[in-house]
C-alpha cells in the first residue's frame, strides 16, 4: 500500500498489506489476497518519496557489456542478444532499467545509449516504452569529496547519452579511514545532483538500517526525493527482512527496497541441478552440495509455478514483488526478457508465500554482500 509507512504500490486488484512487525523479530509480514491478476501495464510501483512510477519488476543491466568476465567472456558477441532483451522489455512496458558506472567499467551505460539510438524509430512510433534509467555512483577510495558525486553523474549521463536521469544512487557505503566523513559528503553530493537538475530523485544501495535513517533525515531536510535502497534479497537471502532490519527501516522512512539477485544469481531458476557444470567466477556458487541442498526449494518453486503456468524463476521474482520490494533480475536475451515480463500482472497467494518460506528456511542461505555491515 502507498501510505505513510509503505512506499510501494500494487495493481488495484492485487491487495498487499504489510503488517508492522515487532522490533524484536525484525520481521516484515505481507498479506496477499489470492492470485488475482492485473494487466502488465497496470502493475507499477511508486519509488519512495519520489513521483517516479516504474514497472513492479525492473531489470538489472549488470551483464550488458560486462568486461569483468563475471557474467560473460564475450560481451561484444552478446550485444545483439542484449538489444533484443532491451526491446522485448520496453515493448511490454518493463521500463525500470538499473545500471552503474562500474558495470563493464562504463560499457553497460554506453550500451544503453547505443540501444536507445538503435531504437529511435520505434520510440518515435510509440512501439517501445521510454526506459526509466537508474545508475549508481561508486565511492572508490580515490573519491572523498562532495563534488565527486555530481561530477561522476555528469560522466554517466554522457555515457548514457542523457541530460538527466530519473534515479541516481550511491552504490555502497564508503569504508575505511574517514568513512563517516566521506559518506556525509556523498549524501550531500546526491542532494546537489537533484538540486542541479541532473536527476529526478536519489537513492542508495547496500545501506544498513542506521544509514537509511541518516540519509532519510538529510534528504527530507533538503527536500530531496528519496526513492530507494537497493539490497540483496531473495528466498535464499532474507536477512534484510529477518535479521538486520533493513526492510523495516526502508518502510518506516518511506523508501522502496529494490531487490538485486532475486533469483540468487541463478540458483532459483530451476536451470541448474546436481551434475550441472558452471564455468567461470560463478562456478563456486553451483557446487553439487549447494545444488543438492536447494533441490527441495527448487521443487516447490516448480510446483507453485505449475499452478500459475509460470517458471521457478518467475515465482522467485514474484515472491520478492509480493514482499513489497522491486526486484531487478538480469535478462541477457529475448527469452530471459520475456520471462521477466511474465513476472508482472499476478501475485503469489499468502499460503504459497508461507510454504515457500518454510522450505527456504531449511536451505543454506546465500552469502550476503559485506557492504551491509559497513
Amino acid at each position: 500500500a502507498d501510505d505513510a509507512m509503505f512506499a510501494t504500490t500494487t495493481p488495484t486488484c492485487v491487495a498487499v498489506r504489510a503488517v508492522p512487525a515487532s522490533r524484536r523479530t525484525r520481521r516484515t509480514a505481507v498479506r496477499v489476497s489470492a492470485t488475482a491478476t492485473a494487466t502488465v501495464s497496470d502493475d507499477r510501483v511508486k519509488l519512495g518519496t519520489s513521483s517516479i512510477s516504474v514497472s513492479a519488476t525492473g531489470v538489472g543491466a549488470w551483464a550488458w557489456g560486462d568486461r569483468s568476465g563475471y557474467w560473460t567472456d564475450d560481451w561484444k558477441g552478446q550485444r545483439v542478444e542484449n538489444l533484443e532483451a532491451y526491446k522485448t522489455l520496453l515493448r511490454a512496458g518493463v521500463d525500470f532499467i538499473d545500471t552503474a558506472e562500474v558495470y563493464g567499467f562504463g560499457k553497460s551505460e554506453e550500451l544503453l545509449s547505443d540501444f536507445s539510438n538503435d531504437c529511435a524509430n520505434e520510440f518515435a512510433a510509440g512501439a517501445l516504452t521510454k526506459p526509466l534509467l537508474a545508475t549508481k555512483f561508486a565511492p572508490l577510495p580515490t573519491r572523498w569529496t562532495t563534488e565527486e558525486v555530481p561530477k561522476a553523474l555528469r560522466a554517466s549521463l554522457q555515457r548514457l547519452g542523457e541530460k538527466k536521469i530519473p534515479l541516481y544512487m550511491q552504490h555502497w557505503p564508503a569504508f575505511g579511514f574517514g568513512a563517516d566523513r566521506n559518506n556525509d559528503a556523498f549524501l550531500e553530493g546526491l542532494c546537489l545532483c537533484f538540486e542541479q537538475g541532473l536527476c529526478d530523485a536519489v537513492g542508495v544501495s547496500n545501506f544498513n538500517a542506521e544509514r537509511i535513517k541518516t540519509a532519510a533525515t538529510k534528504f527530507k531536510q533538503r527536500g530531496v526525493p528519496f526513492a530507494s535502497n537497493q539490497v540483496q534479497y531473495s528466498l535464499l537471502y532474507r536477512e534484510p527482512e529477518l535479521d538486520t532490519g533493513i526492510l523495516e527501516a526502508c518502510f518506516e522512512n518511506g523508501v522502496t527496497p529494490v531487490a538485486y539477485s532475486p533469483m540468487a544469481q541463478g540458483l532459483l531458476t530451476g536451470k541448474y541441478s546436481v551434475g550441472t557444470t558452471v564455468k567461470g567466477p560463478r562456478s563456486g556458487i553451483f557446487t553439487e552440495t549447494r545444488l543438492r541442498d536447494i533441490a527441495p526449494l527448487v521443487q516447490i518453486l516448480k510446483e507453485v509455478g505449475d499452478v500459475h503456468r509460470k517458471t521457478p524463476a518467475q515465482v522467485a521474482v514474484n515472491y520478492c514483488m509480493a514482499k513489497n520490494t522491486v526486484p531487478i533480475p538480469g535478462a541477457k536475451n529475448k527469452s530471459q526478457a520475456e520471462s521477466v515480463v511474465g513476472c508482472l500482472g499476478w501475485r503469489l497467494s499468502e499460503g504459497e508465500i508461507l510454504e515457500l518460506e518454510k522450505v527456504a528456511a531449511k536451505a543454506p542461505k546465500s552469502p550476503g554482500a559485506p557492504f551491509e555491515k559497513w
